[in-house]
């Protein structure tokens, strides 16, 4: 597998988004993105926290959380396609859902959802699965030992006009290297999402 492949996989496996601090584009573009990293004090631990301006208004966004179809157009980095996304979005359900490499592998994850406020906010935990859903150690996936199995997410939605502010945060890393591809390639994600949400 070539390395920058093996990045983009280690990026968006790794979780979703945490806070904003960067902003990067002009203010024409119809869309905006920070990120920054957070750190834990007490458990010496950090937080990815990443933020998204979308030209949509929340209702749009939200879908692409909610509905399978959605989800597919941007669930993995640059490359990546996604052809599995069973969605069960209710608090206690799990979604399953697939990012495929652009040599065919399929790399499977579930979203254990804690918490849901309709149109504001999203908890969950990213875990590691095979493709029936059963955990997986992620090194057995050949991924590096750092990488945690399970990672809380917490994504909240803000309207902001006819426009969606939405933040994304990961919590619990112990790498610095591992939160960076994380980022990497999330914001990889979210590229395909906003592209995805300016079509008509």
């Amino acid at each position: 597998m070539k390395k920058n492949t093996f990045k983009n996989i280690v990026a968006v496996l790794a979780g979703l988004i945490m806070i904003a601090a960067l902003s990067f584009g002009a203010d024409s573009q119809t869309e905006a993105q920070k990120s920054v990293t957070q750190n834990n004090q007490k458990s010496k631990t950090k937080d990815l926290v990443v933020t998204r301006a979308f030209d949509a208004p929340v209702d749009d966004v939200w879908k692409y959380w909610t509905d399978s179809e959605k989800v597919m157009k941007w669930w993995g980095p640059t490359g990546f396609t996604s052809p599995v996304a069973k969605m069960d979005f209710r608090e206690g359900g799990s979604s399953l859902v697939c990012m495929r490499s652009p040599d065919g592998q399929d790399f499977y994850n579930t979203w254990n959802y804690r918490k849901i406020e309709p149109k504001r906010r999203i908890e969950f935990i990213l875990s590691f699965v095979d493709k029936d859903g059963v955990k997986i150690d992620p090194v057995k996936l050949g991924l590096p030992p750092d990488l945690q199995q399970d990672v809380r997410h917490v994504v909240s939605f803000k309207a902001k006009g006819a426009k969606t502010e939405m933040t994304i945060t990961e919590y619990g890393y112990t790498s610095d290297q591992m939160l960076e591809i994380s980022k990497a390639g999330l914001n990889q994600c979210l590229d395909k999402m906003a592209g995805a949400l300016a079509k008509p």
